[in-house]
C-alpha cells in the first residue's frame, strides 16, 4: 500500500489545479479536501492567478509630462559622458598646460619680484 501523500509533494500540483489543470492521483485529491494547509495553499494560488490576469487587462497612463524629464535625463546623462570621454582622452594635454601655466605664474612672479627690488634699490639711492 502507498504512502499517504505530504504537503509538499502537493504542491506542484496545487499549482497546475489553479491554472486549470485537474489532479488526477486520488490520494492527491483525498490530501487536499483533508488538508487545511493545502486548502488554503490552493485558495492562495487561484488569488493569485485572478491579480495577474486582472493586470493582464489594466491601463497605466503615464504622468503628463514623464516622457519629456526621462528624455531629459537621458539627454544629461548623454551629455555628461561625451564631457567626461574628451577630457579623459586629452588628460596629458590638460596637464601639461597645467604646468606650464604654472610654471609661467611662477617665473611671472620672479620677474616682478625682482622688478620691486630694483625700485627699491633707485629709490633708496636717490
Amino acid at each position: 500500500m502507498p504512502s499517504e501523500p505530504k504537503c509538499e509533494d502537493v504542491a506542484l500540483s496545487l499549482a497546475a489545479a489553479a491554472d486549470g489543470a485537474e489532479i488526477g492521483d486520488r490520494r492527491l485529491l483525498a490530501h487536499v479536501d483533508h488538508c487545511l494547509r493545502c486548502q488554503a495553499e490552493a485558495a492562495q494560488y487561484r488569488r493569485l492567478l485572478r491579480a495577474l490576469h486582472h493586470l493582464r487587462t489594466e491601463v497605466i497612463e503615464p504622468a503628463p509630462g514623464l516622457f519629456a524629464e526621462i528624455l531629459a535625463g537621458i539627454e544629461a546623462a548623454g551629455e555628461k559622458r561625451a564631457i567626461r570621454s574628451m577630457l579623459a582622452g586629452h588628460k596629458v594635454a590638460y596637464i601639461s598646460s597645467l604646468a606650464v601655466a604654472g610654471a609661467a605664474a611662477s617665473a611671472g612672479a620672479v620677474v616682478l619680484a625682482a622688478r620691486a627690488r630694483r625700485r627699491r634699490g633707485l629709490k633708496l639711492a636717490s
